[in-house]
């Protein structure tokens, strides 16, 4: 395989960019324990972009892993995970956010930016606002169900140097925000850098 960019993503840092068709994304979490929110867009018609609904529901599962199909809201295949360090990761958790931080955790988190502020500032490089925002990827993120339905955020199951790796299946642009949580587990209230990388085949 061939490098075609690197990229550092500082802890709490967004990052935006195209991926060719063919072309693999790898995300290493560099330190351990550090969630990875994601979102996938077709680069050719952003309208067609992440549906975890119809991801779950084509899978039949709630976790990706090596083999998931990361679908559009036309059901078409945007990427496809084609190796997994980790084992499992969340579809159903969402992306923090500044209003969503002050329910759970006290008006004293309202200065602090999320994930939701992470990707409108990406999405605005590519013409993408609010409404084009939906349900994402937690990469590295345990968000356990449990038997009564509720849902636990809970330390995740990532070690220092795992990665999960992505093929686009069609040019798309993907967004993710280096999750900046502090006050819940997702990344051992500490978050840490993570790698972004590049590849085709040679």
């Amino acid at each position: 395989m061939k490098t075609v960019a690197e990229h550092l993503v500082d802890a709490r840092a967004p990052w935006s960019g195209t991926v060719a068709a063919g072309q693999t994304l790898v995300i290493t979490d560099l330190e351990g324990n550090q969630a990875v929110d994601f979102l996938l867009f077709d680069a050719a018609d952003p309208t067609l972009r992440y549906s975890a609904q119809n991801t779950v529901a084509a899978a039949g599962a709630l976790y990706l892993s090596t083999g998931s199909v990361l679908r559009d809201v036309e059901h078409g295949p945007l990427a496809t995970v084609t190796a997994d360090d980790c084992g499992r990761h969340d579809t159903i958790g969402g992306a923090c956010s500044k209003e969503s931080n002050t329910l759970r955790y006290g008006h004293h988190t309202w200065a602090q930016h999320a994930c939701v502020e992470n990707f409108l500032h990406e999405g605005a490089r590519w013409g993408l606002g609010k409404r084009d925002m939906t349900g994402n990827v937690n990469w590295f993120m345990n968000v356990p169900v449990e038997d009564d339905g509720a849902l636990g955020i809970v330390d995740g199951r990532s070690a220092p140097g795992l990665a999960v790796a992505v093929r686009a299946e069609r040019e798309v642009i993907a967004l993710v925000s280096n999750c900046p949580q502090i006050n819940n587990p997702c990344n051992a209230f500490n978050p840490t850098p993570i790698s972004i990388t590049i590849t085709e085949e040679s």
